[in-house]
């Protein structure tokens, strides 16, 4: 995250603020307006701060020749996120939200609203920013989205009232999340009262949602291709598992469902499902989605394919995990607030006790949501599976926090196992066969990996993280051509080292060169750096792996390998290489047949809803089939 600016903007010498309070629905509009829950129906959150436009000029601050992040102008638009409130179905376009008028900033901006369309910009922008924040704090850099065509993309476009349908999207090729409204159905059919419409803009889940899938395609745009069931199933699991985490973090909500739970997070309750309204509104019974899913079946995650139904077999994981570490760590408060049996009376439970589970749940869920996002950078960088996020989330884990208390990793484990959830290829369930191994280099093998890490390091070792995105975009490119070409000259490692590739055979393209900042064992902090390496050739459905270097022509799909090196800046020394080989005849067999039976392809355009129609049928998280990739 960035630090907190050491100068000032106002004339008094007052600290640049930390946060921007803004007010947003903390539950769906329509949960507001029960009598039930009405008492939690708003809340306010802290977003990081942005100068407006109005205190740069003030401050003298706008030469275009320093470094400076952009200020926070109407719409809202920032230096992150520009929201643009057109609405092509009724040529509308709405006046822009001010953050910076003072009137708004005496009230934490405006009061919620479903037919004030400034109040939508607004919702948008502060659950946006407050998801980007969760990212920022977890990988200890700054977010940047995915290059267009190779060139820098300061902002990801928001349009809170893109579509009318029952839709919800993240959009790679426009950079932007689009918004739908739509006539929801009766509350009651039988008495014909009327549904309203619905805005999933108002939807904290919605945007939350939408917003990981942009930050996970600016990490790494290959999840984006269906090479296996679990791929884009895992792009809707991560999404889904950021806007459930994030409830966690709204405290009204969190201690409402605490006393009315009397703890057991396990029952029915707010926090654990996503978008009830929009639910409800299409026709269904409940929420989309629920984290608390039916009796753990490890046979199910042979039979389910549907991307959305897969992906919840994860965050159902997920959900066990944290739901067992939680357990754990309130464990005490319920003896002592039970005589030692830790069976509660009938009856409300003691506020004091609802504030101690609900700070106890808190704190558990943002531990869990940092694992998860960490775990990113632990991937190999084309063809996931649910089992290696396992991996990933172990390894991650193992690095910060190596004596794990708590046991989150042993929590993980037996979630996942229980869902069916195991990598093929680990010997066993333990943690030790579970983490990632080392590279196993010979002296000359470990001698001659410094160069890549050196170099590396030079261009890494002075940078800060926190400051203008536009530079750290254009170091993380010069860094990935030092490494591209490091690796093409440098003969004595480039094989033993980038495991996976098949440099004599393919051309190779560091995609990616990111870092990542994280807590010693003794409080330092280390830096690493991430490269991403990959490959492909041609693949054909009626073709086998060796055929298919001879045939000619078009190719049905791409078969993908690459390595993701983790590499220690201060010494150079290659910490781990998660690789993917290109030459894997098993992955290129369960990749033909996939795309051989997917027909027309299956899009994931509809990230919430599931039948997208129009212009977004056709948009990104498509099957790639019949030589017709995915836009990426």
């Amino acid at each position: 995250m960035r630090a907190p600016a050491t100068t000032s903007h106002s004339p008094y010498d007052v600290p640049r603020p930390a946060a921007r309070r803004l007010r947003i629905y903390s539950i769906d509009p329509s949960l507001a307006q029960s009598l039930a829950t009405s008492a939690i129906r708003e809340t306010c959150i802290d977003v990081p701060w942005e100068d407006s436009v109005q205190g740069e000029l003030l401050s003298g601050a706008m030469d275009e020749s320093e470094e400076r992040d952009t200020p926070l102008g109407p719409g809202p638009c920032g230096e992150y996120v520009e929201v643009i409130d057109v609405d092509p179905a009724s040529d509308t376009c709405y006046q822009p939200v001010d953050l910076s008028d003072p009137y708004l900033l005496a009230q934490d901006g405006l009061a919620p609203s479903d037919g004030n369309p400034q109040f939508h910009q607004q919702m948008v922008y502060a659950v946006a920013m407050r998801t980007i924040r969760n990212f920022e704090i977890a990988l200890g850099r700054r977010a940047l989205w995915a290059a267009h065509e190779g060139q820098y993309v300061g902002r990801l476009r928001i349009y809170p009232h893109g579509l009318r349908e029952a839709n919800a999207y993240y959009s790679p090729g426009k950079k932007a999340l689009l918004f739908g409204y739509f006539q929801a159905s009766p509350v009651d059919p039988t008495e014909h009262l009327p549904g309203g419409i619905v805005f999933t803009c108002l939807s904290h889940d919605v945007i939350a949602h939408e917003c990981a899938h942009a930050l996970l395609d600016g990490m790494n745009c290959n999840l984006t291709e269906a090479s296996n069931p679990d791929v884009l199933a895992f792009h809707e699991a991560f999404a889904d598992s950021v806007a459930l985490f994030q409830h966690f973090s709204l405290p009204d909500v969190l201690r409402f469902e605490i006393a009315r739970t009397r703890g057991d997070l396990r029952a029915d309750n707010l926090l654990a499902q996503l978008a009830q309204e929009f639910g409800k509104a299409i026709g269904r019974t409940g929420a989309l989605r629920s984290a608390i899913g039916e009796t753990p079946n490890p046979a199910e995650i042979d039979t389910v394919n549907e991307p959305h139904r897969r992906g919840a077999i994860l965050v159902a994981a997920v959900f066990d995990a944290f739901y067992a570490i939680y357990q754990r760590r309130t464990a005490d408060l319920y003896r002592l607030a039970t005589q030692g049996s830790g069976v509660l009376p009938q009856g409300a439970i003691h506020p004091d006790l609802v504030a101690r589970l609900a700070n106890e749940a808190g704190k558990t869920a943002q531990h869990v949501l940092t694992i998860c996002i960490r775990a990113l950078d632990y991937l190999p960088p084309v063809d996931v599976t649910f089992g290696e996020f396992l991996r990933a989330l172990i390894t991650a884990d193992a690095d910060v926090v190596p004596d794990d208390e708590w046991g989150y990793r042993v929590a993980f484990m037996e979630a996942f196992r229980r869902r069916g959830i195991f990598p093929r290829e680990a010997r066993s369930l333990s943690e030790e066969s579970l983490r990632w191994e080392g590279p196993d280099l010979t002296a000359a093998d470990a001698a001659s990996q410094v160069y890549l890490g050196r170099d590396l390091s030079h261009q890494m070792r002075d940078w800060n993280l926190s400051g203008n995105r536009r530079v750290i975009f254009e170091r993380l490119r010069d860094a990935r051509q030092t490494a591209q070409s490091i690796i093409e000259q440098t003969r004595g490692y480039k094989q033993r080292i980038t495991r996976g590739l098949d440099l004599d055979r393919f051309p190779f393209e560091v995609t990616s060169v990111r870092p990542v900042r994280r807590a010693g064992r003794e409080g330092q902090f280390l830096l690493d750096a991430v490269v991403e390496i990959t490959q492909q050739r041609p693949g054909f459905v009626d073709a086998t792996l060796d055929e298919a270097l001879a045939r000619g022509g078009e190719p049905d799909f791409w078969f993908r390998g690459g390595c993701t090196l983790i590499i220690d800046v201060e010494t150079g020394r290659l910490r781990y290489c998660i690789y993917k080989s290109i030459n894997s005849a098993h992955r290129y067999e369960r990749q033909r047949s996939l795309v051989a039976g997917q027909g027309a392809g299956a899009s994931l355009a509809a990230t919430y809803f599931d039948s997208p129609s129009g212009e977004e049928a056709s948009e990104v998280f498509a099957f790639v089939h019949r030589g017709l990739g995915g836009a990426l």
